[in-house]
């Protein structure tokens, strides 16, 4: 069960331990991409109550594993999901958008490209572009 495994590695995790953030941030992931919820908001509250924790004691301990509060770790997660969307099954900007959770387009192209470095659409044409060459 997800929250068992997020407990454990809260409780027992090492800050400095790169597996251990990774074991997170994989278990964070799957979680959101088996259960389709990149639209649902996340609710911090509930995360809190699962891993029988205050919800100051998850962040600092999120914080700690990830390098990101819990909602910036979503915010990556969609970001990367609609980038998978837009390379892999090539879905427009808007629908990407859309799918992961984002209502303004435009608010989804800033957060891309501060994340990417790169708008969406000049992102998307240089990967597809690296990959063929």
């Amino acid at each position: 069960m997800f929250a068992a495994e997020i407990q454990h590695l809260l409780r027992f995790g090492n800050a400095t331990d790169e597996r251990t953030r990774h074991r997170l941030a994989s278990q964070y992931q799957r979680r959101g991409i088996q259960e389709g919820n990149f639209t649902q908001p996340l609710r911090i509250d509930a995360l809190a109550k699962q891993v029988n924790m205050s919800t100051s004691t998850l962040h600092h301990h999120f914080r700690a594993l990830t390098a990101k509060s819990p909602l910036q770790y979503q915010k990556w997660l969609r970001l990367h999901e609609a980038r998978r969307l837009m390379l892999t099954e090539h879905q427009d900007v808007a629908s990407a958008a859309f799918e992961v959770g984002y209502e303004s387009p435009s608010q989804f192209s800033r957060e891309y490209h501060r994340l990417f470095g790169a708008p969406p659409l000049r992102d998307i044409s240089y990967l597809r572009n690296s990959s063929t060459n």
